[in-house]
């Protein structure tokens, strides 16, 4: 058995945790050691949304080490190789059309984008290197190594070129899908194909729970929903109601069970996918094969973003405008241009940060205050 091979093999017992539709990729970049480590933080319970991130950044610090030295990473890495890695990511993009050496090299910069992890041009996010460094530095630590991560070289190359590398700061989706956008998302769901009725699920399981994030919504498993007692509104039908046991989130603490409530609608387009899709445990959302087979195996988190952005674009919007988190964000403006108390729709979003949900109701009222319209 050769060691890529070997590497597979012991990749698949992580199978339920990590993106496994990159599993031969992530043997080709990874060593044995980055394997045995990756099943040791499995074994520790590591949560998935943190082990999913770390996994997809030592593949590129691999990756990239491949690409610019034609050697795997080495623990502990040299300051050089750090200070390296700062500069192929961080630079003046100005400089760049004057001095091709500036930056990333070409063959680097080529070898990479070939491999599909380098797709937007210019340098890198200064949060995105940073998270890099820190996971790098983390991974060293794991192995009762010391790094060079805090040595003054380093954090002053990374402050001198986050100042030579401005960026101006954007939301992680330009527009909120509110209820309107969300509408024309839904009309393009009408088919009786499963993808339309898998998709129509998503988008309104994911708005309705409080705008989920999409890892939460890749992993959301039938075991994690509760049957509630129907709402009965006045003076008409009752409706169904399910509650939905988050456990342990983002936010939350390590011990907390988070609960999100459905009612009505999105109740009804859930239980339509589930009795399509004859899924009855595990896994809720699923890839779908052209010839319409469900797959066994969880939606990756990306695929979520991906079906935004698909449905924004059969709508006739711009897809580069809309995201996942257009749902989160979208949820939160609905509820403020409801007249939703703040504190209401929290609890559903389960925002811990007042500051941070708030943001989306100051701008929703100030849209349609009387600030705005003074030439009404």
């Amino acid at each position: 058995m050769s060691a890529v091979d070997r590497r597979i093999q012991n990749l698949d017992t992580i199978a339920a945790v990590l993106p496994m539709e990159r599993r031969d990729e992530l043997a080709e970049l990874l060593t044995d050691q980055d394997v045995e480590t990756l099943r040791h933080l499995v074994n520790q319970g590591m949560g998935e949304n943190t082990l999913r991130a770390l996994t997809s950044d030592l593949a590129y610090l691999q990756a990239w080490s491949l690409a610019a030295t034609g050697r795997s990473l080495p623990w502990p890495a040299p300051e050089a190789l750090l200070l390296k890695f700062v500069a192929h990511h961080l630079w003046d993009a100005e400089k760049r059309l004057m001095d091709l050496d500036h930056g990333m090299p070409a063959d680097v910069e080529q070898k990479l984008r070939i491999q599909g992890l380098l797709r937007s041009p210019g340098p890198h996010a200064p949060d995105t290197v940073r998270r890099r460094l820190a996971t790098w530095s983390t991974l060293t630590k794991w192995r009762g190594l010391d790094g060079f991560f805090s040595s003054p070289a380093l954090q002053s190359a990374i402050r001198l070129a986050v100042r030579a590398t401005p960026r101006p700061r954007k939301r992680k989706s330009a527009k909120a899908v509110t209820g309107d956008i969300l509408s024309r998302l839904l009309a393009t769901c009408m088919t009786g194909n499963l993808s339309d009725i898998r998709d129509r699920a998503i988008l309104m399981v994911t708005f309705a729970s409080g705008g989920r994030r999409r890892s939460e919504i890749a992993s959301l498993r039938v075991e994690q929903l509760q049957p509630e007692e129907a709402i009965q509104p006045d003076g008409s039908p009752p409706l169904l109601s399910l509650s939905i046991h988050l456990g342990r989130t983002k936010t939350s603490g390590a011990d907390n069970d988070e609960v999100v409530y459905l009612s009505g609608r999105p109740v009804d387009a859930l239980n339509t996918w589930l009795a399509a899709s004859n899924i009855d445990k595990g896994s809720i959302f699923r890839a779908i094969d052209r010839w319409g087979n469900v797959s066994r195996r969880p939606l990756d988190p990306k695929a979520i973003n991906d079906i935004v952005k698909q449905r924004a674009k059969l709508a006739g919007l711009n897809p580069e405008e809309f995201s996942a988190h257009g749902l989160r964000s979208g949820y939160l403006t609905e509820a403020a241009n409801r007249g939703i108390p703040l504190s209401e729709a929290m609890e559903q979003s389960r925002h811990r940060s007042v500051q941070q949900a708030s943001s989306y109701y100051n701008n929703a009222q100030r849209r349609s205050g009387r600030a705005s319209r003074i030439l009404d």
